[in-house]
């Protein structure tokens, strides 16, 4: 995977990062954010592709991957998205980039998110894939959603209940899970599912990722409601899975125009990983888009 990328552990802002790293170092930088329970890996094609164009970086988030697991805390704030949003930003300026893109999907969109409202100015483009706004898709839950999204209402159960229930056996969940949301297809590389796989087999990985949805429930929620009024200012599209739960639950342009002054987006065909089931259509996208604003 990652043809002529580079890896390396690069300080956070309080976890290291696993980041990999292609493209012309002078390049304009972009900045690709994985979902849930996956790593950087999901990035492959569409990383490379970019690399044409971009200074590519892809990071696992912190508890995810191959990056640091730091422990939590009773108000779940170490995996808050301001945390991990905080790590990202002190990745890229180690790496010299000020201002960048940002391309995510799923978790890494709410963590998007999170950076563009607290480092105004340092995201130049961001691209979201197939989510609506954390606490806008907590407040608008129906029975549908929860029955498609169980996971979210599972994980925020109380340490170590889940923990120990996936712990079990991490493949069965993981691939009920990915295979649920995928619509029942195998969107994932070879190279990439066992990559997703190792790590997810991981006691730290198992309770990072459960501490990332506490905290979605609880202080990412205060976080949003603190920030009342504030919308993101950088150019935002938006896209989200034809076939997908969200595009059956919510209207997502309309729940991101709540929180974003500049949005445009459309639904796509595919399934919740439609970023790894057509890598073409997605890195044309990051590619139009953000050459508009560098």
């Amino acid at each position: 995977m990652f043809e002529g990328f580079e890896t390396q552990m690069i300080a956070g802002a309080g976890a290291d990062i696993f980041t990999r790293i292609g493209g012309d170092p002078s390049a304009p930088p972009v900045l690709l954010l994985h979902g849930y329970p996956q790593t950087s890996a999901m990035w492959d094609r569409i990383a490379v592709d970019l690399a044409q164009d971009f200074r590519v970086v892809c990071t696992d988030l912190r508890g995810y991957g191959q990056s640091e697991k730091p422990k939590s805390a009773p108000d779940h704030a170490p995996y808050s998205k301001r945390a991990m949003a905080a790590d990202m930003v002190a990745v890229m300026a180690a790496l010299e980039h000020e201002r960048f893109c940002v391309g995510a999907h799923d978790r890494g969109g709410r963590v998007a998110h999170r950076l563009g409202l607290d480092h105004v100015g340092v995201v130049q483009a961001m691209t979201i894939l197939d989510i609506a706004p954390t606490r806008e898709m907590y407040a608008n839950t129906t029975d549908a959603f929860a029955r498609a999204y169980w996971h979210w209402f599972y994980l925020i159960q109380e340490h170590p209940f889940p923990e120990q229930m996936i712990g079990l056996d991490p493949d069965a969940f993981w691939t009920k899970k990915c295979i649920g949301l995928g619509g029942g297809k195998h969107p994932f590389s070879k190279a990439a599912k066992a990559e997703y796989m190792e790590a997810f087999r991981k006691e730290s990985v198992i309770h990072a990722s459960c501490e990332d949805y506490r905290a979605a429930a609880t202080i990412d929620i205060a976080h949003d409601d603190a920030d009342e009024g504030r919308k993101l200012t950088m150019p935002l599209e938006v896209y989200w899975a034809k076939n997908g739960v969200v595009d059956r639950c919510f209207d997502p342009l309309a729940l991101w125009r709540l929180r974003a002054e500049r949005v445009s987006g459309e639904a796509l065909p595919g399934s919740h990983y439609f970023a790894e089931e057509t890598p073409e259509v997605f890195a044309q996208k990051f590619r139009a888009h953000f050459q508009k604003h560098v």
